[in-house]
């Protein structure tokens, strides 16, 4: 029997007869003494670890350190990468609390090995956007451009969520599209061109957003049907599981959509 299995067997077994007697008492005279706040002791605390996909950066430091600010005495730290990395390391024995991936094709490998709490929910979709040169001076207007020889376009990695994105949508214009180089997640690839090292790179419309005038970004119709759902999730083996929960909360409440709406990202 593995760990997690244990740790799920005793979770499920509850008190009875006597036992239930005695915690009924037990919660009689805590009650009537004062000595203990339950409110107090159910705030979030201490530190937590959140496993994001690459393109959550931006919206979700800046979620962060919203937490930390109305929660005085907490602290997240974040690991971000391409979704299936991080999936592997959880499903691996990495310690974290959130995980929060581009696909729901990764968070499956999570849940599959029963990394994961209860059921994962999606709180935003995402879209890909080509990524030029400032200016564009390839005069790059669609999908198709992309193949022009002489072209210098990167992709994410087909085993990453923005990558098998992008083979969907090459998938149904038709196309074929040989890359200079295959990046290992959306910032890889969108840094490529930034850098200048590349003419253009299909990754999502957030992280085009977030580069300001360091790129510029094309949208093309068939990115309508490679359209991703972020899924999150608190993990079976979070060290921190009340503080998790809140922090996730906070991501799907009305105050965190607007931080991510305002980054690019679409609604459910």
């Amino acid at each position: 029997m593995t760990t997690r299995s244990a740790r799920r067997i005793r979770r499920s077994l509850q008190p009875t007869g006597a036992a239930v007697a005695a915690l009924l008492a037990l919660s009689a005279c805590s009650s009537g003494s004062g000595s203990t706040d339950t409110a107090s002791s159910s705030k979030p605390s201490g530190t937590i670890t959140v496993f994001a996909a690459a393109s959550l950066k931006e919206s979700f430091t800046t979620l962060g350190k919203r937490f930390e600010k109305e929660h005085p005495g907490t602290e997240v730290t974040f690991s971000f990468g391409g979704s299936d990395t991080l999936a592997a390391s959880i499903t691996g024995g990495a310690p974290a609390d959130v995980f929060a991936a581009a696909s729901t094709r990764t968070m499956k490998t999570v849940t599959d090995q029963g990394a994961a709490a209860g059921t994962p929910g999606t709180f935003v979709r995402n879209r890909l956007e080509i990524a030029t040169l400032p200016g564009n001076p390839d005069g790059i207007r669609s999908l198709k451009d992309l193949t022009k020889p002489g072209l210098k376009v990167v992709l994410c990695d087909k085993a990453v969520p923005c990558g098998a994105a992008a083979q969907t949508a090459l998938k149904t214009g038709g196309l074929r599209l040989t890359p200079v180089s295959y990046e290992e997640d959306v910032k890889s690839a969108l840094t490529k061109v930034v850098l200048k090292e590349a003419d253009a790179a299909v990754v999502y419309r957030t992280d085009v957003r977030a580069a300001g005038d360091k790129v510029e970004g094309v949208d093309f119709p068939e990115a309508a049907e490679a359209v991703n759902d972020y899924p999150i999730a608190l993990l079976d083996e979070a060290r921190n599981p009340g503080t998790a929960q809140a922090f996730i909360d906070l991501v799907k409440s009305a105050e965190g959509q607007k931080v991510l709406t305002s980054a690019g990202f679409l609604t459910p």
